[in-house]
This record gives structure tokens, sequence and C-alpha cells, in this order.
């Protein structure tokens, strides 16, 4: 897993410039169904026809950065420069120990995108579902915040900050 991450950077891009056209595509909200028409259309990675590559994709990269703390900073980045695929990845995983965890290693892979209110609405979904399986919540987010970024990027504290917060710290 430890290596040049040249080719998942490659395929990121890949897929961020097929993802861009449906991710930037203007919703017509004085249309009074638009809510209906987004809620009824294909998911984008379906769309676009690539979500076994970009699930795929989103897996190797998940694992890079829960084992690499030096990848950590270059995937972040990454993720701040392919916003289009950053958006059509975020996946619900499942309410299991690793589902919360997963989740959770997205939202501090995102380092809280380009709307942090989105990523704080994200962090208290995966929370409520995970209480409402009864998973221990505080250790995999104590865990996860100390793989994240501690830089404030937007005002409302860093991914670290909020985390910790989200666990009572």
């Amino acid at each position: 897993m430890n290596g040049d991450l040249s080719a998942v950077e490659e395929g990121v891009a890949r897929l961020d410039a097929v993802l861009e056209p449906i991710a930037k595509r203007p919703v017509d909200v004085d249309d009074p169904d638009w809510a209906e028409k987004m809620m009824a259309a294909p998911a984008p990675l379906d769309e676009a026809g690539v979500r076994e590559e970009a699930e795929a994709l989103l897996a190797e990269v998940l694992a890079r950065y829960a084992a690499d703390e030096s990848s950590r900073p270059r995937l972040r980045a990454l993720f701040r420069r392919c916003p289009s695929f950053r958006w059509a990845v975020n996946r619900a995983f499942p309410a299991t120990a690793e589902g919360v965890r997963s989740s959770l290693l997205l939202i501090s892979l995102r380092d809280l995108g380009s709307d942090p209110r989105d990523e704080l609405l994200s962090l208290r979904a995966v929370c409520e579902a995970a209480r409402d399986e009864g998973i221990a919540l505080e250790p995999v987010l104590r865990e996860v915040a100390a793989m994240s970024a501690d830089e404030d990027r937007h005002g409302m504290g860093s991914t670290r900050s909020v985390l910790l917060g989200a666990a009572g710290s």
C-alpha cells in the first residue's frame, strides 16, 4: 500500500473529468418539479457508467489514507483538486462498526470539503446512525480525528477539532 500515489491521482483526476459535466449541470430551481426530478435521476456514478471503478478507487484511497500517515496530506489535496469526484463518491456506508469508520475516514479525507455545513450534516448523520446501532462511536471518532487535518480552512474549526468535538472532547 505504501508507495507511489501517481496511479491513484491519475485515476481520480480522470474520473473527476468524467463526472464534472454531471456535477456542474445547472439545476432550474424555478421549475416547481426540480427536486423530484433530481431525486428521480440516476446516481452520478451510474449515469457516468463509472460506479465500479470509482468505488474501487475510493476503497483504495480510504485504505491508503487510514494506513499511511505520509500520504494523507496529498490525498486531502487530491480531493480538493477533484471536487466532482469528491461529490460523486459521497456514499453512505452501512451502519456497522467498519461502515462508520469508513464514513468518518471519508469525512476526514474530504477535510470539510467546499462547504463545511454539508460535512457537519454528514457527520451528524453518521453519528446518529452509529448510536442507533449501538456502535461505540467515541473511540473511532478519536482514531479518525488523529488522522485528520488540524488546519481551520473555513473558519469553523479544523476537521480534527470537529471530530474531537463530536467525540465529546
